[in-house]
């Protein structure tokens, strides 16, 4: 017990290893992997304290207060509704234990330290959260782009001379073409499953 304190205290128990797929089934985080929605896990960090696991919809958070506490808070970021920035990666130094993946998603900043033994591994995360957070940046710019359009088109409209009965009917049709066209715009544009990044990046 009195090791496991001075381990926390030290801050030597948040240096995580990397879990591999044999041993997905022993961490807190693969209960609360959605299975039925054809959720997977691709990548497993895990320490005393805490357990990050990203699946192809979601980061899934296993919160510790500390090592020694067996009091957890399970947080779920999904892809979809949380902006992947920020993402860096620092190496280790010649005295230092461990690596360090950081990234925001959605309002959290994340800071995971990992055993240097596993820079290659974790190389291979960083890759496949920076293509997500640029992958995420370039289609939130086309759904941005295309709600400007709309907007513009409905600005022309109005200002064209037109009487009331002509331009309620021409509005009318624009609003169907636009909410439809937005429609076919998201469905292609906002991305919710990452499976094929992590199997580029993470299985390849």
């Amino acid at each position: 017990m009195l090791k496991k304190l001075a381990s926390d205290a030290l801050g030597l128990s948040d240096i995580g290893k990397i879990i591999g797929p044999e041993d997905y089934d022993k961490t807190d985080s693969d209960d609360y992997v959605r299975y039925e929605d054809n959720e997977k896990i691709y990548f497993l960090i895990k320490t005393k304290s805490d357990e990050y696991c990203f699946t192809n919809l979601a980061l899934i958070h296993v919160d510790g207060d500390n090592a020694v506490s067996s009091k957890r808070t399970l947080k779920r970021y999904s892809y979809s509704q949380n902006k992947i920035s920020n993402v860096l990666l620092e190496t280790a130094g010649r005295v230092d234990l461990d690596i360090e993946i950081k990234f925001t998603i959605g309002n959290e900043h994340m800071s995971i330290d990992v055993d240097k033994k596993e820079i290659n591994r974790l190389n291979d995360l960083y890759k496949a959260l920076l293509y997500i957070a640029e992958l995420t940046h370039e289609n939130n710019a086309v759904q941005e782009l295309a709600h400007q359009s709309i907007d513009k088109a409905v600005a022309v409209l109005h200002n064209s001379r037109t009487n009331d009965t002509q331009l309620a009917e021409q509005y009318k049709l624009l609003t169907e073409y636009g909410f439809s066209w937005l429609k076919s715009i998201r469905e292609e544009y906002h991305k919710k499953d990452f499976g094929d990044v992590f199997e580029k990046y993470i299985n390849n």
